[in-house]
């Protein structure tokens, strides 16, 4: 053998995602993949056609007179809990008792021989209720004085009133930022099958299987310890199933120990944007104080949300809203309050960005109000507002940015996309173009990694070596497409110096490692890669003591290189060394075990580290509108992201790419509107429009910034991948302002609302040019 060797899929290195194959030949398992033993049910629920109202009860004999209809789940047969929030505030039950919420508000469930027996018969259901008034926004739930779901937070640093009165320049503003539906591929769904005593195992598509658990443990009354959920691989998640499929796991659970019968629930896509959460929307209004060149001074802001008709996740959401409301700038004297708004709406949950990507779009559009202001380029009034040095380097929740490298980061991206000839080109463009306007923008982004519930950063593995040298990894994040399991195999196989394939990926389940956090926050593969990379250095450990009594060599002796052990001046395949090992009754497996250093929080004083550490990017797009219809088109993006040493390249650019374009989808297309009466008319994909392959960049370049380097202790520094680039789609946003605002010779901020749909775009062309007229 020679000591060339190398080993397939290490880390820092192109891998496929280890599904690829599966899943373009369908050969991909999925929940609704599971064989059904004979017998299974399958339930469906049935939900509210009015938005608020008194419940007097239900009458659902015709429903039970439907053949094929085997019962009903009302709360009456809850056993345990009446309640699935998933903060404990026991706002949120499985179905209501006396008081309907939302239109789409589960009520009941048919349980059935057959989906569509179940299905048809819920709409059978008589339902006995008294209409009330109902408020479907923020600001109607202001002005009809509901309450907040949470408590607000208050972030504050300096003295924003002094501030306010001493800068030379003020604008007060209020923008409205619409929220988004997750549109994942596969819906919710849940398979329960029963087994002795009070167990029940639970297959489900969710982002945090100990919390399903918990919360099925929970509406059962029966311990954790009873219940296992099981999650191979979802088809998307988003963060639409953090908390979502806690109904769905419940209900499946319930009927399955009630009947004795597996049973499984999945509604179609119409019940399931109905009946489940959302990306909140926004109302904001600020106020911003500055100098003459476009220097911050003060900045106050008011983020009023949407939040629903119980708490879920608002309040960590509403919070980390107001941590990003900085973005990448420094605000010497601050205050930011939330408004956590209880609406008569479907209640709002974690989606990608989880807050953020509001909070940073509050930032840009102050940042582009100095612009107009001032008669600058946005990107220079950008640049001086930067996070800097001492004294211009603490955040608003007083956390010190101590690896702020955006400077050099827009100034490579600034070089590379030649945005300084560009915009002046497209400045000539539109003095002469008459209908076709165009308009460029180079927007930024800082975005915290951690959960900012401190507990949450946590996670297990399950690392077992076989005595044929196969590898089994388990741990406690989950799959759904974004490559997490293929990124912490490569940790294991460098670690153990073996080919990729030798290890086993095998699904997310609490029977192996316990109380795990929710893969979300971009934290995945931060948190699961060090837990494995913990039980695996456990496992090495004890092989390299076996190895220096067996072979009576110093530990710097026993080196694992490319499927082989070196012990001394011998040589065994990794195989062979396993086997030896086992025959010596070396234990071969280690539960690992991570928790983020570091962090912590006050959120009474609004004070504290939440963030391990910060990841940024930088995308600069141009856009072309038509202001006769308000169309538009994005003709070219670059981007230049940071994820510090990649542990698969070829995985972080198609994370960025797809962050890229779903966050451009949300600010651009994706429209939830409902009407006066409390439905949510874009219930589907007929009438709910994310982006085609048809509207991405006409040209489009991603690049990850290869000199960066995490500068804390992450796995293998690197940096999360996940969130970070959903806000570069506030760049396509930020150009079709200036594209609007061109009819209007750039005198005034057109103060867009999101998102800017050409029905939008139009009309703000028609109002700059009625104003400057």
């Amino acid at each position: 053998m020679k000591d060339t060797l190398t080993i397939t899929g290490a880390a820092h290195s192109d891998h496929n995602h280890d599904s690829a194959v599966k899943h373009v030949t369908g050969r991909a398992n999925y929940t609704d993949d599971i064989a059904m033993p004979e017998g299974t049910l399958h339930a469906y629920l049935g939900v509210s056609h009015v938005a608020h109202a008194t419940l007097h009860g239900l009458d659902l004999s015709e429903v039970l007179a439907v053949p094929g209809v085997v019962g009903v789940l009302t709360a009456a047969d809850v056993p345990g809990v009446n309640d699935i929030s998933p903060t404990g505030r026991n706002d949120e039950p499985v179905f209501p008792t006396d008081r309907i919420q939302f239109h789409g508000q589960p009520l009941f469930a048919v349980v059935a021989e057959t989906r569509d027996i179940a299905r048809r018969a819920a709409e059978r259901a008589c339902i006995d209720c008294t209409p009330l008034p109902h408020a479907l926004d923020p600001v109607a739930a202001q002005e009809a004085g509901y309450p907040h779901v949470t408590a607000p937070l208050k972030l504050e640093r300096g003295d924003l009133d002094a501030g306010l009165a001493a800068a030379k320049n003020r604008i007060k503003g209020r923008i409205t930022v619409g929220g988004q539906d997750h549109m994942y591929l596969e819906g919710h769904i849940a398979f329960a099958i029963p087994g002795e005593d009070d167990d029940v195992i639970v297959h489900c598509s969710t982002q945090h299987p100990s919390e399903a658990q918990h919360m099925v443990a929970h509406v059962l009354g029966v311990p954790s310890n009873a219940v296992v959920v099981n999650v191979r691989r979802m088809g998307g998640g988003f963060g639409g199933k953090e908390s979502q499929m806690n109904l769905f796991a419940a209900v499946a659970a319930m009927a399955a120990k009630k009947w004795g019968q597996a049973v499984k629930i999945r509604p179609d896509r119409d019940q399931d944007m109905t009946a489940t959460g959302k990306r909140h929307d926004f109302v904001i209004d600020y106020e911003v104080g500055f100098d003459d060149t476009g220097r911050i001074e003060a900045v106050g802001g008011t983020f009023a949300a949407r939040c629903g008709f119980s708490s879920d996740l608002s309040g960590p959401v509403t919070d980390r809203a107001l941590f990003h409301a900085d973005n990448a700038y420094f605000y010497p004297n601050v205050r930011l309050t939330s408004r956590p708004m209880k609406t008569n709406t479907v209640s709002n949950t974690a989606f990608r960005g989880f807050g953020g990507p509001q909070g940073v779009v509050a930032a840009e559009r102050m940042i582009e109000e100095i612009a107009y202001a001032t008669g600058q380029d946005p990107l220079d009034v950008r640049k001086a507002n930067f996070y800097g040095n001492e004294g211009r380097d603490l955040t608003p929740y007083h956390q010190q940015v101590e690896d702020n490298i955006l400077d050099r980061l827009v100034s490579e991206l600034e070089e590379s996309a030649d945005y300084r000839a560009r915009r002046t080109e497209i400045l000539a463009y539109n003095a002469g173009s008459p209908v076709l306007k165009k308009g460029i923008a180079l927007t930024p982004v800082k975005f915290g990694i951690s959960f900012t519930a401190t507990w949450y950063n946590q996670a297990g593995a399950l690392v077992h070596v076989y005595n044929d040298g196969s590898i089994h990894l388990n741990h406690g994040g989950t799959e759904m497409g974004q490559g997490l399991n293929t990124k912490v195999a490569q940790v294991v196989a460098e670690a153990f110096q073996v080919d990729f394939e030798r290890i086993k990926i095998t699904k997310t389940t609490t029977e192996k490692v316990p109380n795990t956090s929710a893969t979300a926050a971009s934290s995945g593969t931060d948190l699961n890669g060090m837990a494995a990379l913990n039980a695996v250095e456990q496992i090495k450990a004890r092989l390299v003591e076996f190895a220096c009594d067996r072979w009576a060599v110093p530990p710097g002796a026993v080196r694992f290189e490319a499927n082989r052990v070196l012990i001394g001046d011998e040589v065994l395949s990794f195989d062979a060394f396993i086997r030896q090992a086992y025959l010596a009754r070396v234990q071969l497996s280690a539960a690992g075990f991570y928790k983020t250093p570091k962090i912590h929080w006050d959120r009474d004083k609004g004070q504290g580290r939440p963030f391990y550490y910060y990841a940024y990017g930088a995308a600069c797009s141009e856009v072309t509108i038509d202001t006769l219809t308000g169309e538009y088109r994005v003709e070219r993006t670059d981007i230049l992201h940071d994820v510090g040493r990649s542990l698969n390249p070829a995985l972080d650019k198609g994370q960025v790419e797809g962050a890229f374009i779903q966050g451009m989808g949300w600010l651009t297309t994706e429209e939830l509107w409902w009407d006066d009466a409390g439905r949510l008319r874009t219930h589907a994909p007929s009438t709910y429009k994310i982006p085609l392959a048809s509207d991405r960049p006409r040209v489009f370049n991603v690049n990850l910034a290869d000199w960066s380097e995490n500068r804390e202790l992450t796995i293998k520094r690197s940096k999360a991948v996940g969130e970070p680039p959903f806000m570069l789609g506030i760049s396509v946003f930020e150009a079709l302002s200036m594209a609007v605002a061109s009819v209007a010779d750039y005198r005034e901020c057109p103060r867009l609302d999101a998102p800017a749909t050409p029905e939008r775009v139009l009309m703000a062309v028609d109002r700059l040019r009625r104003g400057a007229a």
